[in-house]
């Protein structure tokens, strides 16, 4: 037996109406080159275009701008950590409505004061969004203000549901959506859109592995939910009230992904879309490339929902892959040390083509002969079997090369 929704595609197009000329109408982009990796025909709609980053800021717009005047001069509330604290400071500011965000007491520095910049009241609280959700709640009942929750509110769904609405007018012939799952917000109203437009339409969800809070809801799983996670967008442990129904009802998977696909995903979306993409932004491309056979030939449109990534961060997942992919590679060598070992070594390497990025002698480890010395070299190179290549050199030059992997541990 179904339950009703707390909205239909009605409150989809009267929101499309209602944020239109307030949040920009993001491109959906042909990705030939996320196409040739998936086996798909992939299209992106760039939410990490919107004026905050992310697709929050239509949800929050369209409760903004529900608000009657009392309510409007009262002000509102709100509880995250992230893109929605900015996306409702923003516009609130936009609007002239007071903004009080409470955010987690464990919250970047840089975080709160993006939002305390767009001209919100900041009350940090608690170490998760739990704690900060009763305290906003509290708040919001002492002070009169309008709660504006992150995904379990009608007009917010509906806010996040015109997404799909342009995806489908832009590319009507669409096979797949697939959608990152965190409190269910955006899939909720995006599932309602879409089905309504074009009912044989597949809606994949994407959960966090860590996080597979409707993953549990929708199949009865106990599947532990925590820890520490890229995609902090999706981490939530405790889905909506409202989305849940719409979740279980219109979608027809939930794929779970691990670190390593979303770490992939980030990288691909920085490297071949030439876009940012946080943790939860690049979820959907990251099912793909848990199950690339499930959407071959298939068209599919995917939703960069968020492009909120710290640059260290970014730097960080773009070396990694190339460990990954055997393009930066450590070697430990060990031989009897003697004058001009250095010079030879990197002679041998330059002839080899690959570029030295790092040296580093040890002559004090036990396992190593008196006379002895290890050489780390960890250098640059153009492929994995590049790598295998300078590894056999220096191999026949009689330096027992060892290969140091990305964790430490060796390969011999």
């Amino acid at each position: 037996m179904s339950v009703p929704f707390s909205i239909d595609f009605a409150a989809i197009e009267t929101a499309a109406e209602r944020i239109a000329g307030h949040v920009l109408r993001t491109p959906l982009v042909p990705a030939p080159r996320l196409s040739e990796l998936t086996g798909a025909s992939v299209l992106v709609k760039h939410e990490n275009m919107q004026a905050t980053a992310s697709f929050k800021e239509r949800g929050a717009v369209n409760k903004l701008l529900t608000l009657d005047a009392a309510e409007r001069e009262r002000g509102v509330i709100a509880m995250s950590a992230g893109n929605h604290a900015q996306a409702v400071a923003y516009h609130a500011r936009r609007f002239d409505v007071p903004a009080t965000i409470v955010m987690p007491e464990t919250t970047p520095l840089v975080k709160v004061e993006n939002t305390r910049g767009h001209g919100a009241r900041v009350v940090l609280h608690g170490e998760t969004l739990y704690e900060s959700a009763e305290r906003a709640r509290e708040l919001a009942q002492a002070e009169g203000l309008v709660f504006v929750h992150p995904y379990d509110d009608p007009a917010v769904m509906a806010g996040q549901g015109t997404i799909a609405r342009e995806m489908l007018e832009d590319a009507p012939d669409l096979d797949v959506l697939i959608i990152p799952l965190g409190g269910g917000g955006l899939m909720a109203g995006n599932a309602i859109a879409a089905k309504a437009l074009k009912p044989g339409i597949e809606l994949v969800g994407v959960e966090a592995a860590l996080y597979p809070s409707f993953h549990n809801a929708v199949s009865k799983g106990d599947l532990p939910i925590g820890g520490p996670t890229l995609a902090e967008g999706i981490a939530v442990k405790t889905v909506g009230v409202q989305t849940l129904p719409i979740v279980a009802q219109l979608v027809s998977d939930i794929v779970l992904v691990g670190e390593d696909l979303i770490e992939r995903a980030v990288n691909a979306y920085a490297c071949l879309q030439h876009t940012l993409a946080e943790g939860a932004g690049a979820a959907g491309l990251a099912a793909m490339l848990e199950q690339p056979g499930r959407y071959a030939g298939r068209k599919v449109g995917l939703i960069l929902c968020g492009g909120n990534i710290d640059t260290r961060l970014l730097a960080a997942i773009m070396v990694r892959e190339l460990e990954r992919e055997g393009r930066i590679v450590s070697f430990r060598l060990t031989t009897s040390d003697r004058p001009g070992l250095l010079g030879k070594v990197a002679s041998l390497l330059g002839d080899e083509g690959a570029n030295i990025l790092e040296v580093s002698h040890g002559r004090l480890f036990l396992d190593v002969p008196a006379k002895g010395v290890t050489l780390d070299v960890t250098v640059e190179t153009r492929s994995d079997s590049h790598a295998r290549a300078i590894e056999a050199a220096l191999r026949q030059q009689g330096f027992a090369p060892h290969r140091i992997f990305p964790r430490g541990q060796e390969a011999g």
